[in-house]
């Protein structure tokens, strides 16, 4: 059964691939506590290029509402500064020489409701990056029949085994946005 042709086990390599983006993506989220995974997301424009803020600082949590940053390069704390400032985290960094702090606000309703609505949007272009990969193996399947390699039987196993697979990532998506809007909910 030629049915090998179709790589199962990329397409599913490349679903989980969007899986982790999102749960980086939402590890970025804040949900009231401290949390050093919040600053993955920025970026500073450091030496003439984009850097993630992890490789012009150190980033700790001292407390549970406090995240500390300590950045390499005394000439780099401004940028730093600005590219956090600019996040649409809602975090005010308090410089200290080459420290930064930053204290983490509760969260009100108007603030938890925004970024629920910033972890649906994360879940959704990880659905879609999942229905492209969909796609591409469902084109794969079709060209394979077309070209006589697959039978039409061999055919409809293997887009029912491609559908299966999408669904089940998309149920995986799904839990794990309800995790973090349960994490954002509580109070």
């Amino acid at each position: 059964m030629p049915a090998q042709d179709v790589n199962y086990s990329d397409l599913q390599r490349r679903m989980n691939g969007a899986i982790g983006v999102l749960k980086t993506e939402l590890a970025g989220l804040r949900t009231g506590r401290a949390s050093a995974g919040m600053l993955d997301p920025i970026s500073v424009d450091a030496y003439g290029s984009s850097m993630p803020l992890n490789q012009v600082a150190t980033v700790s949590v001292p407390e549970p509402r406090m995240i500390s940053v300590q950045v390499w390069d005394r000439s780099m704390v401004s940028a730093v500064e600005k590219a956090i400032r600019e996040s649409s985290l809602g975090l005010n960094p308090v410089v200290d020489g080459q420290n930064l702090r930053l204290p983490i606000p509760e969260l009100n309703e108007e603030r938890r409701h925004e970024l629920i609505k910033v972890a649906h949007k994360y879940a959704e272009q990880a659905k879609v990056a999942v229905r492209h990969v969909r796609r591409d193996g469902m084109d794969m399947i079709k060209k394979l029949e077309k070209d006589g390699d697959l039978s039409q039987d061999d055919s409809r196993v293997s887009s029912d085994k491609v559908q299966k697979l999408t669904d089940d990532m998309i149920a995986e998506i799904d839990a794990i946005l309800a995790k973090k809007e349960q994490e954002i909910s509580q109070i």
